[in-house]
């Protein structure tokens, strides 16, 4: 059984990246948690299945285009491993700036039932490119390109985000009346999800700066 982590601390840090982003109210959130209001739990859970279904697409694009860029160049993995700190500070920049995304639609009646829940949960997925592209950016920092199983692990970290992010917005959707009802009562809360959000990423973007100029 070989290593995922080259150091305890970066374990630990893939684990809290992956509980805060998966914690941080985003698009995804407030189309569940819509669901779940005007339609019940089972409409909750359907747009989660449909999203989850667009991350798995996601995820396996990111981790086979990062395997062919690591088979063909290590050095053009460096360089994909660069720029995403560029981006993970963007990402703390815009976090800060423009706050979460939790914006509740209150709707009569939810439109299509369970199945169109999950449509649209795939749909906001699919048609999301931030999402590819931050794991593009997110995963390297975890991986060392001359690590002989780093294909594997691209795919597995992938799908240990993904089951991560399953468990927090399953819990999410089963209290979803008192969470909207706490996040507007409190909302100065949610903005330390967006201080901590910027926090991480700063801190990802700057171990990876300083590994690279040792």
């Amino acid at each position: 059984m070989f290593s995922f982590f080259p150091s305890p601390s970066l374990a630990v840090g893939y684990f809290l990246a992956c509980l805060l982003l998966a914690a941080t109210p985003g698009a995804d959130m407030a189309l569940f948690l819509s669901r779940t209001l005007s339609g019940g739990r089972a409409q909750g859970f359907a747009a989660q299945a449909g999203a989850n279904v667009g991350l798995v697409v996601h995820t396996i694009a990111a981790a086979l285009g990062l395997s062919a860029l690591l088979a063909a160049s290590a050095e053009a993995y460096q360089i994909v491993k660069i720029a995403g700190a560029v981006y993970l500070l963007w990402l703390a920049y815009a976090a800060i700036r423009r706050g979460t995304a939790l914006k509740i639609q209150h709707r009569g009646a939810a439109a299509g039932g369970i199945g169109g829940a999950f449509w649209a949960g795939l749909l906001i997925n699919l048609t999301n490119p931030k999402i590819v592209i931050f794991f593009v950016t997110f995963l390297p920092q975890f991986i060392d390109a001359h690590d002989p199983h780093a294909s594997a692990k691209l795919f597995v970290l992938g799908f240990g985000f993904i089951a991560i992010t399953t468990l927090v917005n399953a819990a999410v959707i089963l209290v979803a009346a008192r969470f909207v009802a706490e996040a507007r009562a409190n909302p100065r809360a949610l903005r330390l999800f967006d201080y901590a959000f910027a926090a991480l990423m700063s801190a990802f973007a700057a171990r990876l700066v300083w590994s690279e100029a040792k």
